[in-house]
């Protein structure tokens, strides 16, 4: 009797101890499926920020590319009106100095107004730093019909070439930024002329001219930023 008690007994804590073992082995991998689960949100809103981030990485720097070309075209357009301005001086002393000294009058020069001429031409400047690229080149074709004696010309050459660059214009591109280099070799802006012209020229694949044009940047304006990126390009 006291034998089938303790055998009894034995099964009954033996089957306790099954259950006891399945009550906590379910609890324990609930707590397991619901740690992995929260680690897996955690891990996937991470992942969404991370790219999230990335993107307005990428934005940031396309913006800051274009604020830094932006910012260049005015430099660069500083320097060359205030170039052309003594240039504008000398050259009027000078041809004053003659006149006095041949006792010659000056004959009467067309009268321009020089605020619309500047007005039209800041107008063309605007839209190519607007990128409207095809209504620049109108917009400087027209400045360089309706003012032929401007001070302006050549840098309204150089920004048409740029403007019929963007335009895909290639071919007219290419004849503006050489009457730069034909009209004004000793211009301030002859040797970004001169590597626009290079460019075009790559362009309509005229290679071995376009090498010539880099090589004639780097013989005639060594000390040019264009000269520096000519190097980089030429073949020898």
């Amino acid at each position: 009797m006291t034998r089938r008690l303790t055998t009894a007994l034995l099964l009954t804590l033996a089957c306790a101890g099954s259950v006891q073992a399945q009550v906590f082995g379910g609890s324990e991998s609930r707590q397991v499926n619901a740690l992995r689960e929260e680690m897996n949100a955690r891990f996937n809103t991470a992942s969404r920020a991370h790219f999230d981030l990335l993107n307005q990485n990428a934005a940031l720097r396309e913006e800051i590319a274009k604020l830094r070309g932006q910012v260049e075209l005015l430099t660069h357009e500083i320097e060359s009106l205030r170039s052309r301005q003594q240039d504008f001086y000398v050259d009027l002393d000078n041809r004053l100095l003659k006149l006095e000294t041949s006792g010659v009058k000056a004959p009467a020069a067309p009268r321009v107004d020089p605020a619309a001429e500047s007005a039209a031409y800041e107008a063309a400047l605007g839209l190519l730093k607007d990128g409207k690229h095809t209504e620049a080149l109108a917009a400087f074709r027209s400045f360089i019909a309706s003012y032929p004696q401007s001070s302006f010309l050549p840098n309204a050459h150089f920004w048409a070439g740029n403007a019929a660059l963007q335009a895909k214009e290639i071919a007219a591109a290419r004849a503006l930024f050489d009457t730069v280099v034909q009209k004004w070799p000793d211009d301030a802006i002859a040797p970004d002329a001169m590597l626009g012209l290079a460019n075009s020229q790559l362009l309509l694949g005229e290679r071995r001219a376009a090498n010539d044009t880099l090589a004639q940047i780097i013989a005639r304006h060594p000390q040019s930023s264009a000269a520096q990126v000519a190097r980089q390009r030429v073949q020898p």
